[in-house]
């Protein structure tokens, strides 16, 4: 027995629905872990940052 078209299209929606949410938490996983690298990246940066101002420091 065929399902009616309108069911079909249900179908169709609630796939696509399905793929969008996938993606949507895909997304969201993805930008966490760059926010992540990002923090890690700053610390890092000012950490070498005041290395650098100390040894200017001492030489003058």
């Amino acid at each position: 027995m065929e399902k009616a078209p309108a069911l079909l299209a249900l179908d169709r929606i609630e796939a696509a629905l399905a793929r969008i949410e996938m993606a949507t938490t895909k997304a969201a996983s993805d930008q966490t872990d760059l926010r992540r690298r990002h923090d890690d990246l700053k610390q890092s940066v000012a950490l070498s940052l005041t290395g650098l101002d100390e040894l200017l420091a001492e030489r003058t």
